[in-house]
């Protein structure tokens, strides 16, 4: 009687192999990203973007429960090509870059929107306060795989322009556009 051990043992770890959950493939901001915004002030419509953002995303397709994803953003890196604009996005009354130095979304619940669309239900903490914000995007991979996505955020939920003088959402309406796309190179 013969006993066939190292077969056994193969075909064991291989079915270890398959009962392990795969994990999502790691990747780091690359050249390229950006993350804006648009508004309107008395009707007329502006943007600005956060050049200073840094995004860190674990993401696979196949596996979207082990996904991740964590966006810091220095809020003192805004910028709307209007310096008077800036200065006041920067202050008390808006982002208080003095109190809350930077915002962070993360997301931990990912859902399939059919082909290659997605929505991340994360959490968005900006001014002290975290409120839920969902960003639906698109997926793009390759060797330098590409999230291109959007999100309404409401500016009064966090405290942003919630002064006297700006809380009028008909002179600078409560939901502002956020848009992304984020250039991924594996994390190492």
């Amino acid at each position: 009687m013969s006993i066939q051990f190292p077969g056994a043992m193969a075909a064991v770890l291989a079915a270890l192999a398959f009962a392990t959950p795969a994990s999502a493939a790691d990747y780091v901001q690359a050249a390229g990203s950006s993350l804006t915004f648009a508004s309107k002030y008395e009707g007329e419509v502006f943007t600005g973007r956060f050049p200073g953002f840094t995004t860190r995303f674990s993401f696979d397709p196949k596996q979207l429960a082990t996904s991740k994803l964590d966006v810091t953003i220095p809020l003192a890196s805004v910028t709307t090509a209007n310096g008077e604009r800036d200065d006041a996005l920067k202050g008390s009354d808006f982002f208080s870059v003095g109190k809350f130095p930077q915002a962070r979304y993360t997301a931990t619940k990912f859902r399939s929107l059919g082909g290659n669309q997605y929505a991340a239900d994360g959490t968005l903490s900006l001014r002290g306060a975290s409120k839920p914000v969902t960003l639906t995007f698109t997926w793009t991979p390759g060797a330098q795989p590409v999230l291109q996505g959007k999100a309404t955020v409401k500016r009064l939920d966090f405290g942003v322009g919630s002064g006297e003088d700006w809380a009028d959402t008909d002179m600078l309406p409560n939901e502002v556009a956020v848009s992304t796309k984020v250039v991924f190179a594996p994390a190492k």
